[in-house]
């Protein structure tokens, strides 16, 4: 078996564990990125058997809308007309404390908006996005506007960042699903993410970043050794629970 393989498997488990937690009738978060469509997939599965009904989501992207569609899952419309009960989604960077870094899949904005509107957030990952500290293995994704967006970046470089523009696979500038664009931020290892997050939220033409802080109320992690479910409170690694 190849690595990625592996990997995807590993994203696999940790998605249809964390889908245990959705009931019949809630409203669901449908998070972005490799691990996050696993939990959607899982979910169309389990309606179209009958164990779960009358579940509507709420899609964090584009991408992940045209998805679920495609699968049958009935959908809110994008004002979001009622809160969110649960939201499943992934993470780039996970620290002891379940803060997390997101915006990989280039999703953040809307990724955030969906979190703070859940009641509770499920983060599922492979044991590789664990890390002691946020930054250490992964940029913090800054989505800005447009205009003036260089002036943002000279801005970001004085806070430490070596800031890189993200581009698509054709090596065009990547445009986030508002039309923005995102610079990928290398700090190292961050010592106060709160300070930092405060910075980037004072800055006009910032539009969000990727430092998820508080957010998280569970992360459930597959690796080699099985499924871990952290909980947010339960001290970390020490709060471990093997099922929902």
């Amino acid at each position: 078996m190849g690595d990625e393989t592996a990997t995807s498997m590993l994203k696999r488990q940790a998605a249809e564990h964390a889908v245990a937690f959705v009931q019949s009738g809630m409203t669901v978060g449908l998070g972005t990125g490799s691990t996050a469509i696993f939990a959607t997939r899982h979910i169309a599965a389990l309606l179209q058997e009958g164990a779960l009904r009358e579940v509507v989501a709420f899609a964090t992207s584009v991408a992940v809308r045209r998805e679920a569609e495609s699968l049958g899952i009935p959908l809110l419309a994008d004002d979001m007309p009622r809160a969110i009960d649960l939201t499943i989604d992934g993470a780039d960077e996970i620290d002891p404390r379940l803060d997390l870094i997101k915006g990989g899949g280039g999703a953040l904005l809307r990724e955030k908006i969906v979190a703070e509107a859940s009641r509770r957030v499920i983060i599922v990952a492979d044991d590789g996005k664990l890390s002691p500290c946020l930054g250490t293995r992964w940029p913090v994704p800054v989505e800005v506007l447009p205009y003036g967006w260089q002036s943002q970046a000279r801005y970001l470089a004085t806070l430490g960042a070596e800031v890189a523009l993200r581009r698509d696979a054709a090596g065009a500038e990547l445009r986030t699903d508002q039309g923005n664009l995102i610079l990928d931020c290398r700090f190292g290892p961050i010592a106060d993410a709160a300070d930092l997050a405060r910075s980037l939220a004072a800055r006009a033409g910032i539009m969000e970043h990727g430092l998820f802080l508080g957010i998280a109320h569970d992360v459930v992690i597959a690796g080699c050794d099985g499924i871990r479910h952290l909980r947010r409170g339960g001290g970390g690694a020490a709060g471990l629970e093997g099922r929902p």
